[in-house]
């Protein structure tokens, strides 16, 4: 009990924010993983997904316990974790069994560009960092408001289909359909957007994004390549502008589908470039 209240003394009369928060986190998808090394606090990880490519040293840094619906149970108990951070209910099979193993798990749930600030700043408190993380989010927030400022001077917007996947068509989730927005284009299936499941962002009739005739078209097929030369092929897809136009654009998925860092920063700016230059051509 005395050394006890002794370490508890000398955490309460410490100044060092470092000592405050889990000291040993797993990540269990890319966007914490990035944040917490934005953060300088990358000592504080000691597992990652399988699937984390942002920051790059992270792979060669990090054993990786976790795809993103299965996880390696005992070699994150090994590994002795004081908190695993996970995202959305397709995670709440691994949180569960974390749990009944006496792991604190944190799950976040942000689907919209607000909820990924919001997250984002949880996280930053959760290890000590409030005042580093808002420096960083406010200039992301800054940096969104100045695309959208831009994107305000455009005489036409274009119509953007943003495909998560071809087989069956999935339309954009809220966050990206929101940075679609920011960056000066208007989605063509806004309200597919609010659905948080892909399946219920699935478009059953594919003649009905000929029918919306996108300008533009993004695609980032969750972690496998997107091919022009597969939409190009589609049937009754050639009087589509976007087609006719040659304005068919890869995304890569940990740019823009992970809710983090990346899609307020590197994933938008993509999105802006591209309608950009959209406008200019047809001025």
């Amino acid at each position: 009990m005395r050394e006890k209240l002794s370490s508890w003394r000398a955490l309460a009369a410490s100044q060092d924010t470092s000592v405050y928060g889990p000291q040993r986190i797993v990540c269990l998808t890319e966007e914490p993983t990035e944040w917490l090394y934005l953060l300088g606090e990358e000592r504080r990880i000691v597992g990652i997904s399988g699937y984390t490519v942002r920051p790059p040293r992270a792979r060669e840094e990090k054993p990786k316990v976790s795809a993103y619906l299965s996880a390696k149970i005992d070699k994150i108990v090994e590994l002795q974790a004081d908190c695993v951070i996970g995202f959305s209910d397709l995670q709440a099979d691994i949180a569960a069994q974390l749990v009944r193993r006496g792991i604190q798990v944190t799950i976040f749930n942000q689907r919209s560009v607000a909820e990924i600030f919001s997250m984002m700043y949880q996280l930053a408190a959760m290890v000590g960092q409030v005042a580093r993380g808002l420096e960083l989010i406010q200039a992301m927030q800054s940096r969104l408001l100045a695309i959208s400022q831009a994107a305000a001077t455009l005489k036409r917007r274009p119509r953007v289909y943003f495909e998560e996947w071809f087989d069956p068509h999935i339309s954009a989730i809220c966050w990206v359909s929101e940075l679609m927005g920011i960056a000066g284009g208007d989605d063509c299936f806004p309200e597919l957007a609010a659905q948080a499941m892909g399946k219920d962002r699935i478009i059953g009739d594919g003649s009905e994004i000929v029918r919306r005739n996108p300008d533009i078209i993004f695609g980032s097929w969750c972690g496998r390549k997107f091919r022009p030369a597969h939409v190009l092929a589609r049937p009754g897809w050639e009087v589509v502008n976007a087609v006719k136009t040659g304005q068919l654009f890869e995304i890569k998925s940990s740019e823009i589908l992970q809710p983090g860092p990346a899609a307020l920063t590197d994933g938008v700016e993509q999105l802006h470039r591209i309608v950009m230059d959209w406008s200019r051509q047809h001025e």
